[in-house]
């Protein structure tokens, strides 16, 4: 065992054993800890366990562990309920407790808005001059809500067992090596009876399934929604050719157990490559999208649109977001990044006018068509396909200046183009609905600078995606004066 020298000289041995205690924990659930000054990353570990560690990797300024023995756990760690927890990439937090877990997704919004964005944060409840108000962290522990069986999409790799039999599962971290288990404690209930229909059905009609190391077979991912509003559940099975082998037959066994399947789809990925949808998708069975209600509005969902994997606790996001904004009815809504139409949708009965955009055109096509089928009029409801900078160039053309922006951004969050067409077309309020709560400080602080002119009133963390590292923000910035305590 050789000696490692990092900064400081301090000595520290790959494979060596230290006893430490876990200081914090990081949203991909790996816990913090210090040997003799230097730090480690332990996944698997809780605030406050008191533990044994295995360096296993040391670089100059950080390494990490393994876990030897927990010695003392801490009062958060849980037994975890998921028999493929430790092995399966999905979730972060099954070891700690759900409030555990609120409260560090808390806390990491905090950090990026006083670290990245500059902030000075007040929590709620609290006075402090200057200061800009952060609300206490949504979860899906009121109301009803549950942080288990969310989800109402899932994307299950196909494979083969030890015994040459289907399975369908999750892959391991950092792999494509498949954890066969199709009971998650994520996903829906009802999608566990179809995946263990699907790889019975794959192997009594023969059915070849892909494999990755040989490029060899034909069924590569099963692909499930459901219409948590509606009950509608679609089906999408994803080949390598268009003609699947036993298509009629496959599809009379999943719809014979599965009366809710309304809606059975053909995507066609002959690449080798990592990305699970290919170009084309064609229809074996019912219609080619599924239905779902959310705040009263009725979507229509292609197998490739982007729809909230949470939607119970998205329609408390969405009105968050719109109490944010503080509707008074007579406002022109701008929804940049609208995709298929879902935040400005079922916005639109609060505002007077709602205008769309979004530079894919196949998603423009699905708001016009979800516009079309909610009976909404479309001169007041309009979608355009185009970039926020060309967005900004036609609303002046027209005459038309939005009163409120909503922006929902990909986890790279807004380009300098997007946040100087905001500044261009000067609403009186931003509201950002983030997935990333490092790029949504950024682009506040970009937004409250000098040349922009907007004002960061307050913001709030929301748990759209319990037990794994992911938290949403919503953000609202104004140009004019708001009183953050009664807004």
């Amino acid at each position: 065992m050789g000696k490692k020298k990092i900064a400081g000289d301090i000595p520290l041995y790959k494979n060596g054993s230290y006893e430490s205690v876990i200081e914090d924990v990081t949203l991909d659930g790996n816990g913090v800890c210090r040997v003799d000054g230097y730090t480690m990353f332990v996944p698997m570990t809780a605030v406050g366990d008191r533990i044994r560690l295995k360096a296993v990797k040391l670089q100059k300024n950080y390494g990490f562990g393994i876990i030897e023995q927990v010695i003392t756990p801490a009062k958060s760690r849980v037994k975890p309920d998921c028999p493929v927890y430790k092995q399966c990439g999905g979730c972060s937090f099954r070891h700690i407790s759900y409030e555990e877990e609120l409260r560090l997704k808390q806390k990491t919004v905090e950090d990026a808005f006083v670290r990245l964005g500059g902030f000075a944060v007040a929590a709620e409840g609290t006075d402090a001059e200057g200061a800009v108000r952060m609300e206490s962290i949504l979860g899906c522990n009121t109301e009803g809500l549950t942080p288990d069986h969310y989800r109402n999409k899932a994307q299950y790799p196909l494979g083969t067992d030890r015994g040459g039999k289907a399975c369908a599962g999750f892959y391991a971290k950092r792999s494509h090596r498949i954890i066969a288990g199709e009971d998650c404690p994520i996903q829906d209930e009802s999608f566990a009876p179809i995946v263990r229909t699907l790889t019975g059905a794959i192997d009594r009609l023969h059915i070849p399934v892909y494999s990755e190391e040989t490029h060899t077979g034909v069924l590569r991912h099963l692909f499930l929604r459901k219409g948590r509003g509606t009950g509608e559940v679609m089906v999408c099975l994803v080949s390598t050719t268009e003609k699947l082998p036993k298509k009629a037959e496959l599809v009379q066994a999943l719809t014979a157990a599965h009366p809710e399947i309304v809606s059975i789809m053909l995507n066609i990925n002959p690449d080798v490559t990592n990305v699970i949808m290919g170009k084309k998708t064609v229809c074996l069975y019912g219609k080619p999208y599924l239905e779902d209600e959310l705040l009263g509005v009725r979507f229509r969902i292609a197998p490739e649109a982007f729809y909230q994997v949470n939607a119970e606790q998205a329609a408390r996001l969405y009105t968050l977001g719109f109490d944010y904004a503080d509707f008074q009815g007579n406002e022109t809504l701008l929804d940049l990044y609208c995709g298929i139409g879902s935040i400005g949708l079922t916005a639109f009965r609060r505002v007077k006018k709602l205008i769309g955009v979004e530079v894919v055109p196949q998603a423009i096509e699905s708001a016009k068509e979800n516009v079309s089928c909610n009976g909404f009029p479309e001169e007041d409801a309009r979608f355009f396909c185009a970039d926020a900078a060309e967005a900004a160039k036609q609303l002046a053309r027209e005459g038309l200046r939005p009163d409120v922006i909503i922006i929902d951004p990909p986890r790279k969050g807004c380009d300098v183009s997007v946040l100087d067409s905001i500044r261009d077309m000067g609403p009186e309020k931003v509201v950002m609905i983030s997935c990333n709560p490092a790029t949504a400080a950024r682009d506040a602080k970009i937004l409250c600078d000098a040349e922009h002119g907007y004002q960061l009133v307050k913001f709030r963390a929301v748990d759209m995606f319990p037990r794994t590292g992911h938290v949403e923000t919503v953000v609202l910035l104004s140009k004019g004066e708001i009183d953050s305590k009664k807004s």
